[in-house]
């Protein structure tokens, strides 16, 4: 995981610095800086990376800590577990569009609203998408983070005594939200302290939902970036390579700004339980984290229909709430360029889905066998793809794949869509493998199975779910990824997700639908396998059947 990583930085800091023997840059010096920090957006677009990502994480970790607070154990609560793999599956552009054509002055939310609420006759003139401060980027991000966030916080409450930490706490008379924040949070945000800086450094990072919701004058500085790399003048490539270096010392300068911030609260915290302090608004704290929940998961929910209803429609004039007519005529127009596309994007996740697969079944059965134990430390190898920006090395491994002459083809894509998808997979299926009852293995070796007869005949049929689960995680992972796809792929490789991003600039929202649809119904094709081939394939077996 970490050789890709290190390979890319390189092969960005060689050409910062002036070195890149294709564009006969020879000597090393610092002018790519200097014309990077002349550039008049730099400033701009430097805050807006950073003040963008600290609030959407912020805002992210704050709800997921308040739903697990208010409502962790009661029958809501397994509701919003529930909903957690839909929602995780959908592409984020594919919800940033849903969501952009929610909250455009001509979405569906003005529609609503409209004429009896707000008197609009026609869209109102309000800068709501793309608005200067990065609001709406912020939404956009907050709504798909949070899932994954609750994600990691209901594997590590698994992994502590929660429900007993806060009941002690409840019969020592303390308020179940303070109690649950006093006993459970401290334990539980030292298990998802990775997750949280790998959604920081996406957040300040990420390119497709910057391209859709976020700004663009100037727009985000990984947006500017790709903007450089993908420009005629190959020159620029030097100035974009500086750029990606300097939002990687941006990216690790806000990560130590976090982790001194996590100083200060953890210090704040002590003085807190210390105090004794028992009370707490429970009733408040409960309505205002279900309405965020609900918020959240609707907003990703109202979005897709709104996708859908787009694809259909005929004429829709504002204000009404739904189309004069419905018609397959923009599917059916599409539908040649759409099917190869399609096939394209499936061959690549599966690909890149099963690689991912074997490496991590492989490492968790050599766990098995040698008696490994990683510690803790050994998941700052899975997350350096996460956490180190892609924009940082991806261009830098896009120009190692120039030089090797691998670049532009679906072989690279594969590669580095790998890359990614393995973490997801990996944590996904590591704590079920970890935790199978070895005495079905002993009772299969004592029978004369040897370790692979175990592995093949017992261990992983009743795996089966989680395996399906874990790959279609990883499936949905490398259907979302654009950046990877662009660059890898130099622009010649089409999947669902670069062809829908490429369509934001046309403003054609049928169009876009139509494709954003198309991406979403591929993330969760899996996520329904997964759910019906163990009910199948286990009919006869209740115990495997829901294992």
């Amino acid at each position: 995981m970490v050789g890709p990583v290190i390979a890319g930085v390189l092969g960005t800091v060689g050409p910062a610095l002036g070195y890149m023997p294709a564009l006969g840059a020879y000597e090393v010096n610092l002018n790519a800086f200097v014309m990077l920090f002349d550039w008049p957006g730099i400033a701009r677009a430097s805050v807006l990376s950073v003040t963008t990502g600290i609030a959407a994480t912020t805002l992210s970790l704050l709800l997921v800590s308040l739903i697990c607070a208010a409502w962790s154990g009661s029958h809501a609560f397994r509701i919003i577990e529930r909903m957690l793999s839909p929602l995780l599956s959908v592409p984020h552009a594919a919800a940033a569009f849903g969501l952009a054509f929610l909250i455009a002055p001509s979405g569906w939310m003005a529609r609503a609203t409209s004429p009896w609420l707000t008197g609009w006759d026609r869209p109102p003139d309000l800068l709501i998408l793309q608005d200067p401060y990065g609001l709406s980027l912020i939404a956009g991000l907050a709504v798909k983070e949070v899932p994954f966030l609750l994600l990691m916080t209901l594997a590590a409450l698994s992994q502590i005594r929660a429900a007993q930490a806060r009941d002690t706490a409840l019969a020592l008379g303390y308020a179940p939200v303070t109690a649950w924040f006093k006993t459970v949070f401290p334990r539980v945000y030292a298990q998802i302290r990775l997750p949280v800086y790998a959604v920081l450094a996406f957040s300040m990072t990420v390119v497709d939902v910057s391209l859709i919701l976020g700004p663009t004058t100037p727009s985000t500085l990984a947006v500017q970036i790709l903007r450089w790399m993908n420009d005629p003048d190959l020159s620029l490539r030097l100035l974009g390579s500086a750029a990606a270096v300097w939002q990687l010392a941006l990216v690790i300068g806000t990560l130590i700004c976090w982790r001194l911030g996590e100083v200060v609260i953890a210090n704040l915290g002590r003085r807190w339980v210390a105090s004794g302090a028992r009370g707490g608004a429970t009733r408040s704290i409960k309505a205002l984290s279900l309405t965020a929940a609900i918020l959240s998961a609707s907003s990703i929910v109202f979005g897709i229909l709104g996708l859908l209803v787009w694809s259909f429609a005929g004429f829709w004039s504002f204000p009404d709430l739904f189309p004069g007519a419905f018609t397959a005529k923009t599917w059916m127009r599409h539908a040649m360029n759409l099917w190869p596309i399609i096939n394209e994007t499936l061959i690549i996740a599966s690909v890149a889905t099963l690689i991912a697969l074997l490496l991590t079944l492989a490492c968790l059965e050599a766990e098995e066998r040698h008696g490994l134990k990683p510690s803790s430390r050994a998941l700052w190898l899975l997350y350096v793809p996460l956490i180190v920006p892609q924009i940082a090395f991806l261009t830098g491994l896009q120009t190692l794949a120039i030089y090797t002459g691998i670049d532009g083809n679906r072989v690279a894509v594969i590669a580095v869509h790998t890359i990614f998808v393995l973490p997801y997979v990996f944590l996904s299926l590591a704590d079920p493998f970890r935790a199978w009852d070895s005495r079905y293995g002993h009772v299969a070796r004592a029978l004369g199975a040897g370790c692979d007869g175990v592995l093949w005949r017992v261990r992983l049929p009743m795996l089966l779910r989680p395996i399906l689960t874990a790959a279609a995680v990883g499936f949905a992972v490398s259907i979302g990824q654009f950046l990877p796809t662009l660059l890898a792929g130099a622009g010649r490789v089409q999947t669902l997700t670069t062809e829908a991003v490429a369509l934001a600039s046309g403003g054609d929202r049928r169009v876009i639908s139509v494709y954003a649809l198309s991406q979403t119904a591929l993330a969760l094709l899996p996520f329904a396998l997964a759910l019906f081939v163990p009910a199948i394939v286990w009919r006869n077996r209740r115990g495997l059947r829901h294992a």
